[in-house]
């Protein structure tokens, strides 16, 4: 299995579509509405989250699979990749620019959250959420085929 395929594009065009709505939210609840760091990156994921969850669900690894284990784990990996990485970019930009103001700190750390969570979220989803089950997926096609 490569560790790379032809779900990668598809994944970031999912991405594109999260970015606009959650990410907009995001900096809109941050800048205009003042809210904190914390909650305006939350509601980023959530909202992104689900819009995520159907599209790269059906559209990017063309997962048919239904169950409650699955949508836990994909909230489980949202949540894990989300603190892992504005956790890790929040630290890194604090360290890294110090003598910048807590807004532009704030606002670079929630960009480069972003981009961490977009990498450790790719491999979550394909290699645990909606991992290729190559046993069920021949069973499914049997049945399509009887």
């Amino acid at each position: 299995m490569k560790l790379i395929n032809s779900t990668v594009p598809k994944f970031l065009l999912v991405g594109v579509i999260n970015t606009i709505v959650g990410a907009g939210l995001m900096f809109l609840l941050y800048n205009v509405f003042h809210v904190s760091y914390w909650i305006s990156s939350c509601c980023n994921y959530i909202a992104g989250g689900i819009v995520s969850y159907f599209l790269n669900k059906y559209f990017t690894f063309k997962n048919q699979k239904k169950s409650i284990k699955q949508i836990i784990l994909f909230i489980i990996n949202l949540a894990l990749c989300y603190f892992i990485a504005y956790f890790l970019a929040k630290k890194i930009i604090y360290f890294a620019f110090s003598d910048f103001s807590v807004k532009i700190l704030d606002n670079i750390s929630m960009f480069c959250g972003m981009i961490l969570y977009t990498g450790l979220n790719y491999f979550g989803q394909r290699f645990i959420v909606f991992k290729y089950d190559s046993q069920a997926e021949a069973q499914i096609t049997e049945e399509k085929n009887v």
